[in-house]
């Protein structure tokens, strides 16, 4: 999806209405190969762009689905992904600055006044990825990764571990009191 900004001035009235089902594999792949296992689905993205005084808006809606490591264990993971983009597209600095100052997601255009939204739709997948995220089998509280002298436990395992490095062994409880006699 690439629009050109002075070709939307023909919507100033009614927004430009997109509905396609993009295939941004290689660019998620290319760009975020760390982040990513596989984009292979098309994502359905249903945008509308308004126009307006030289800015354009674009509100979309995006579905689809990736496949992303586990934080735990690195197995892959499916995250379906459903959420919408409300961006603004300006032509110069000062435009950029009112929609800053309101804390609006707005983008200066480059010389040749074209909107790459295909980019903008990959870049917002990436930031949909939740940064825990668990195979169903980790949600379910199967056992946790482990290695050579070492092995992940959770907090409650920690805590019962804790409480009982706090507890003293009693054949040295006498030595406890002689220390605390010594202090007075």
């Amino acid at each position: 999806m690439k629009w050109v900004l002075k070709e939307l001035s023909d919507y100033k009235n009614e927004p430009l209405s997109v509905s396609e089902k993009l295939d941004l594999s290689q660019d998620i792949m290319d760009r975020y190969s760390k982040y990513v296992i596989s984009a292979k689905d098309k994502f359905d993205v249903d945008a509308y762009v308004f126009y307006d005084n030289g800015n354009a808006i674009v509100n979309a809606h995006v579905r689809g689905n990736i496949v992303v490591p586990s934080s735990r264990s690195l197995t892959p993971v499916n995250l379906p992904l459903d959420f919408k983009i409300d961006e603004v597209y300006v032509d110069t600095k000062a435009q950029l600055k009112k929609y800053e100052e309101d804390d609006e997601a707005a983008f200066l255009l480059e010389d040749d006044d074209v909107i790459d939204f295909d980019k903008s739709v990959a870049d917002n997948i990436i930031l949909q990825i939740p940064m825990h995220i668990l195979s169903p089998e980790e949600k379910n509280g199967s056992k946790m990764p482990e290695g050579n002298d070492w092995e992940v436990i959770s907090e409650e395992e920690y805590e019962t571990q804790k409480a009982d490095n706090k507890k003293v062994d009693p054949r040295l409880a006498k030595l406890k009191e002689l220390f605390n006699d010594s202090d007075k």
